[in-house]
């Protein structure tokens, strides 16, 4: 496994709570839209077992074209020590990267894509909707329904509804137009539904879905595929 220590070379203040940290992207380092990514900081293989409190999943929420790896992550006042040292870390600091993967790359089957997340969770949907705009080719249209009860939306200049590009976005801040919206997205029974978001989350997002009648597999979540089955495997009935 090959580590790359990589320097920060932006901060951006997406909200008070919200910031992202673009990294020097490696030589020849590449990956696909989707993706997540294995972000260390300073310390972390210090002794003769990694320090996994210093290592976090994070989805990457850049294209590989803006020659940096994007994190965007959301930064409470009360945190993790990984958030804690993160949040004081300056533009020129060092930090690992390692183990790229995607479980959401953009599927080009000629469906409409239904985007569905919590709060920073949109940060995983912003590379698929830049490379839609890219490329819609296998795509007939995308619309995102992004649900933060802090009221502070994220990407809100990508994420607005663009008619001419077959794209509509919606914000909510609470559950209850939330799960109303995404019942009325069911109507479309031939639909991709890509879901990200806490476990609660997906759990309950794949029970409205389900119960619907969306199909297991017509539903994407942000998991590596044995624990998507087990995701989608829950009973009906109870």
């Amino acid at each position: 496994m090959q580590i790359y220590w990589t320097k920060i070379n932006k901060i951006i203040e997406e909200t008070p709570e919200v910031k992202t940290y673009l990294l020097d992207c490696p030589e020849d380092y590449t990956w696909e839209e989707g993706s997540h990514i294995h972000l260390a900081l300073e310390g972390f293989n210090a002794g003769e077992k990694p320090n996994r409190s210093l290592i976090r999943h994070m989805s990457i929420s850049t294209l590989p074209k803006s020659n940096s790896i994007g994190i965007t992550t959301r930064i409470r006042e009360q945190c993790s020590e990984f958030k804690t040292i993160l949040r004081n870390l300056e533009v020129g600091n060092e930090v690992a990267v390692f183990k790229t993967h995607s479980n959401v790359p953009l599927k080009r089957e000629d469906k409409n894509i239904y985007l569905l997340s919590s709060g920073v969770g949109l940060a995983t949907f912003r590379p698929l909707v830049l490379d839609y705009f890219e490329r819609a080719a296998g795509v007939n249209q995308m619309h995102s329904l992004n649900i933060d009860s802090s009221k502070d939306f994220l990407f809100t200049n990508i994420f607005e509804s663009t008619p001419d590009k077959k794209f509509t976005s919606q914000f909510v801040d609470n559950r209850k137009d939330y799960y109303e919206e995404v019942k009325s997205l069911t109507a479309d029974k031939d639909g991709l539904f890509y879901v990200v978001g806490s476990d609660e989350f997906l759990v309950q997002n794949i029970e409205v879905l389900c119960k619907q009648g969306i199909k297991p597999e017509q539903i994407m979540l942000d998991k590596h595929e044995r624990q998507r089955l087990e995701f989608l495997s829950f009973d009906l009935s109870i």
